[in-house]
């Protein structure tokens, strides 16, 4: 009876047949990943890939082993975005000695999202190149030469610099020896360079015009200076961790593989885009005489939300003179800052400059000719001045005394001793600070500030309810949470029970086998309707559970595998080596 089935439905137009294998529940058969035995597919059916919004809010088989019965959630292998057999060798490795059988579907989900389904647009520069620009003649012979990676954030067909580099970071030890790898990733620093370059001011990027996809429109209607083509730019909020992923990407790459490689002339160009924007926002409301002084960057939006524009004809709040910080007008989670002075943010950036420095004085010693030696030195100084001067600002100008936790890090400043005592979902955040390498999570400091955001006494977005708790923020709203911040948590902890209690919340909501944006914590997920969360394709959020399962195996091994004490640890790009 059911190859009746499969033959009626051939026998409909094409238009009709994904439809109907979804509403007779053939999605095993028709999105059969070839790891669990032979099925009918969508090739055989001839039926066109699926919009993965909508696939990722339908269960697909094979189910977990777990009680949970989580949903196989990757696409048909003809319809992924891109493939490497280091990744699916990793996925081999690391699947079958789960012992949280739940917990190692998602990680099977989770791990290869990024390639799966959001890798748009990559040429390696060697044997498949960038095409001529659809609507613009380059003005650099250098433009879009090499290796180039388009990476979209998930849902919207967009690049946010923040959220690819963290879409990627899963991959950057496997860059030293699977080349797919080196490649893209040596593609997306590329073509993140051409985003400073042009735009250093804006967050989300529009397919790069080589590319030939087509751009689309975020429908909103924003006034920003300095201007942008709205055909390069999705949209123009200047968050200074955007640029501080930047330079992440580069060094996080440099740090797996050794390689220099992609230190081009465009991404010294981009360099020294971004050092002129920390100089511009490093600059006071009001100069030694206190008079107004205009700032670079303007935004102002259409909208009823009060976190989606910039008060003060799109300036924002002022800022006070000497602080050594930073100015970013944007959060990570793209909503407005109250004290501009985000300190989270400032951290990465410190830490990304001081790194680039390092990066750089390893590049002196492929090179011998004395001007480029000079001129390296020149940059190091000036990217280590940086540095020192926004952990000088932070420690100076962002502790506080609190009443109940004792001295903390405050979430935003404003250099007139205002501050706003909070933490957000998104990274960077107060949370992350030791994974961003600004503070060790054994510091008295760091412990004082996440004993704050992890209470509903010290942080008014965390947020706590029957079905779940973490943290939150005003991008969604008063009643979600986000497992992002859960995970974070855990790889913040060590306390194996706390790590394990994270991954029960952040497993216990993710009821179709990825992580999602946000959930609602009084009702949890409805594995049905899909109600209760936000973004179910968020890749960045994918990411952050197969770094948090990657960093378990190699760290605390006993905690994911069988084996107790004794298990084996696990490390990408070697395997499984003695306990």
């Amino acid at each position: 009876m059911r190859l009746d089935l499969y033959a009626s439905i051939l026998a409909l137009p094409a238009c009709l047949r994904l439809a109907c294998a979804e509403q007779y529940e053939l999605d095993d058969a028709i999105y059969d990943s070839g790891l669990h035995g032979p099925g009918t597919d969508q090739e055989v059916l001839g039926v066109p890939c699926p919009d993965y919004t909508r696939y990722a809010t339908a269960r697909h088989r094979p189910y977990s082993d777990g009680p949970l019965e989580l949903p196989f959630q990757r696409p048909h292998k003809s319809c992924r975005k891109f493939t490497s057999p280091e990744v699916e060798q990793v996925i081999r490795d690391l699947y079958p000695r789960m012992k949280d059988r739940d917990l190692a579907h998602i990680f099977q989900n989770a791990f290869p999202n990024t390639l799966d389904t959001t890798v748009l647009w990559h040429v390696d520069g060697e044997t498949t190149h960038a095409g001529p620009s659809k609507y613009f003649r380059y003005r650099d012979n250098a433009e879009w030469k090499g290796a180039q990676s388009f990476i979209v954030t998930g849902d919207i067909n967009a690049e946010w610099l923040r959220d690819s580099t963290n879409q990627l970071a899963q991959y950057q030890l496997l860059a030293k020896t699977a080349l797919d790898i080196s490649n893209l990733i040596k593609g997306a620093i590329a073509t993140q360079a051409e985003f400073v370059i042009e735009n250093p001011y804006c967050n989300a990027f529009q397919p790069p015009n080589p590319s030939g996809l087509d751009p689309s429109n975020n429908g909103q209607q924003d006034i920003v200076h300095p201007q942008y083509e709205p055909s390069n730019v999705f949209e123009c909020k200047y968050e200074l961790d955007s640029l501080a992923n930047f330079l992440s990407l580069g060094n996080q790459y440099h740090a797996a593989t050794g390689s220099t490689k992609f230190l081009t002339n465009r991404w010294f160009l981009a360099l020294r885009t971004i050092i002129a924007v920390l100089q511009a926002q490093s600059q006071p409301t009001f100069d030694a005489d206190h008079k107004f002084r205009v700032n670079e960057y303007l935004f102002s939006r259409q909208t009823t939300a009060g976190t989606e524009t910039l008060n003060l004809g799109g300036l924002g709040n002022p800022l006070g003179p000497g602080t050594g910080l930073i100015r970013s007008a944007f959060r990570p989670s793209d909503d407005a800052a109250i004290f501009p002075f985000l300190i989270p943010s400032n951290a990465m950036m410190s830490v990304e400059l001081n790194r680039t420095a390092s990066l750089l004085r390893a590049f002196t010693t492929t090179t011998a000719d004395k001007a480029d030696i000079e001129n390296l030195h020149i940059y190091i100084k000036i990217l280590e001045s940086h540095s020192t001067s926004i952990r000088n600002g932070i420690l100076n100008h962002a502790v506080v005394n609190h009443p109940t936790f004792g001295q903390v890090l405050a979430y935003e400043t404003d250099g007139y001793n205002s501050h706003l005592l909070m933490d957000d979902a998104n990274v960077p955040s107060l949370l992350s600070l030791p994974l961003l390498g600004f503070l060790d999570k054994s510091e008295a400091l760091y412990q004082n500030t996440r004993a704050m955001i992890l209470s509903p006494h010290g942080n008014p977005y965390f947020l706590s309810g029957p079905a779940f708790t973490g943290i939150g923020g005003p991008h969604i709203g008063l009643r979600n949470a986000w497992p992002m911040s859960v995970l974070i948590q855990a790889m913040t902890s060590d306390d194996d029970n706390e790590i394990l209690s994270c991954l029960e919340r952040v497993k216990n909501v993710s009821v179709f086998g990825l992580i999602n944006e946000s959930v609602d914590v009084r009702v949890g997920v409805d594995r049905r309707s899909a109600q209760g969360m936000t973004r179910p394709w968020f890749a960045w959020a994918n990411s952050v559970l197969a770094q948090c399962v990657l960093w378990l195996a190699q760290e605390r091994p006993h905690l994911v595998f069988e084996g107790g004490a004794v298990a084996e640890k696990y490390v990408v790009g070697k395997g499984f080596v003695g306990a």
